[in-house]
């Protein structure tokens, strides 16, 4: 792509300009008669969005997120290097026009099929991979300020939830406290969820399912009066828009639970500062008050956890010292020391390394013992 500066607003202003202003649909629309009034122009047909990647990200002090810089991009069709991409942007903004249409949503994995389909004349599909079509539909929400979900493309649920909460969901009345051992089961899209009342006074986030299981059955959300919440791994869009929700909406203050390990680390980072490829979401999802609760490298010292060290690997070592130059973390002291004990031991632990105390001892003395001492980390 031809990338050029320009001088814009802020992304996320722009976003909420549009959504005051126009529709999703209406913005595909818009996207498609630029392409037509180039061609009855006699130009070259082409889409212009913002450069997505490092290069255009920056790190804003004043709101403590990522934020999507001034640069963009042309994307010609009468050009060899851009024109298969030209041609998947549109493809699946059709698609997303036609959900609009329809009110009707389509997973990620639904748009990939009905994407991949030979252009006419040749053996070429318009994609081969979902990674194509999940780029694409990443480029659709830099050019029309709207999230995939307004767009009504959703992905798979990947996270649940309990406390005492009560929502409104498409017509149904939900209470988070009373849905078994499975609790509520966090859908991607969750922008027109109503709370009806929320009864908590923190959340807490976990990157593991196992150990909110734990907590469920040790009923750690109604002891502690919160609510806990879990993904599998990294943290899901729809987890993140709803922790935010609750901290702006309901001004619950969000702690993250993740393995003493690097990744844990990047997990607390997405979630607190926005994540770099998901940079132009940032004002819809970075949540810059959030705190990180543990497994910190302190608490390996403090719980006598060193006998359930894993050695770091060499690709671990890299991510430490990626981590550590970050805008974000380069000038913050104790998060400094955090990667230095890392390198210095050469391991990471897992959060389940703590069930050695005792099956019920994160529950039962770890949380609540680091809640009430305000041992986290900003």
């Amino acid at each position: 792509m031809v990338e050029k500066s320009k001088k814009t607003v802020n992304n996320t202003e722009k976003r909420e300009t549009l959504k005051e202003d126009t529709d999703a649909k209406s913005e595909l629309i818009n996207l498609g008669k630029k392409v037509l009034n180039d061609i009855y122009s006699g130009n070259s047909p082409k889409i212009e969005l913002y450069v997505r990647g490092l290069s255009n990200v920056k790190y804003d002090k004043e709101s403590k997120t990522l934020q999507l810089g001034d640069k963009t991009a042309q994307r010609f069709f009468f050009n060899v290097g851009h024109s298969k991409k030209f041609l998947q942007t549109l493809e699946v903004a059709a698609i997303c026009k036609t959900l609009l249409d329809v009110n009707k949503h389509a997973s990620l994995r639904d748009v990939f099929y009905m994407a991949k389909r030979t252009i006419p004349g040749t053996k070429i599909n318009i994609v081969d991979e979902q990674k194509e079509s999940d780029k694409a539909i990443e480029d659709l929400e830099i050019i029309t300020g709207f999230s995939r979900e307004n767009l009504n493309v959703n992905a798979n649920k990947m996270g649940s939830v309990a406390g005492k909460v009560i929502i409104e969901d498409s017509g149904d009345t939900i209470d988070w406290s009373k849905l078994g051992s499975g609790g509520w089961s966090i859908p991607s899209n969750v922008e027109n969820i109503k709370f009806k009342k929320v009864d908590a006074k923190y959340v807490i986030y976990m990157e593991k399912a196992a150990v909110w299981e734990r907590l469920h059955e040790d009923r750690f959300w109604e002891k502690q009066n919160c609510i806990i919440m879990s993904s599998q791994g990294q943290t899901t869009r729809g987890i993140r828009r709803l922790l935010q929700r609750l901290n702006n909406e309901h001004n619950l203050p969000i702690l993250v639970l993740t393995d003493g390990d690097i990744y844990g680390f990047y997990i607390y980072s997405v979630i607190k500062f926005g994540s770099i490829s998901l940079a132009h979401m940032a004002g819809e999802m970075a949540i810059p008050d959030v705190k990180f609760l543990g497994v910190t490298m302190d608490d390996i010292i403090k719980y006598d956890l060193k006998r359930h060290f894993i050695k770091l690997t060499d690709q671990d070592r890299a991510r430490i010292k990626q981590m550590q130059n970050y805008d974000w973390f380069v000038k913050h002291k104790e998060w400094q020391r955090q990667f230095k004990m890392m390198k210095e031991f050469d391991a990471k632990v897992e959060i389940q390394s703590l069930s050695s105390k005792g099956i019920s001892f994160i529950s039962e003395k770890y949380l609540p013992e680091k809640i009430k001492n305000k041992e986290w980390l900003d």
